[in-house]
């Protein structure tokens, strides 16, 4: 049987300054999040324009990439997974639901793209100095 699939893709503006934070073991995580506009005409013909808020986290060094080019306003094409949370508040189970982004593309930085991965982050190899020089 084939495997699920939680993909995310979004092209959108940050709402405010990325929050670079550490974990207890300093691993880093950056908070943000991205608006998207969707604009339509409702049955009247009117023109309706809409906003979404979507929360962002990230991890490791695209964290940090993050909290150093990004700032509010800035253009970004998102790509991740869903991911939700419960907590407890006042006795009632809450849920909150957010992207654990993966990939980023700036999309307005001085006339190219720049894509970040975090892929950055992972060692690349078998760890024993030889790599494969395999094309595939």
């Amino acid at each position: 049987m084939a495997k699920g699939l939680n993909k995310v893709m979004l092209i959108g503006h940050l709402g405010k300054d990325p929050e670079l934070k550490y974990t207890e073991k300093g691993t880093a995580y950056c908070n943000f999040s991205i608006a998207t506009d969707e604009s339509y005409k409702d049955e009247n013909g009117n023109k309706v324009e809409r906003t979404e808020w979507h929360n962002i986290v990230t991890w490791r060094k695209l964290a940090e990439i993050c909290q150093q080019y990004l700032k509010k306003g800035s253009k970004i094409y998102c790509e991740g997974k869903l991911q939700t949370d419960s907590y407890e508040k006042d006795g009632i189970k809450r849920y909150s639901t957010k992207i654990v982004m993966t990939d980023m593309t700036m999309l307005d930085s001085k006339g190219t793209a720049d894509k970040v991965s975090d892929e950055v982050s992972k060692p690349s190899g078998t760890g024993t100095g030889e790599e494969d020089d395999l094309p595939f």
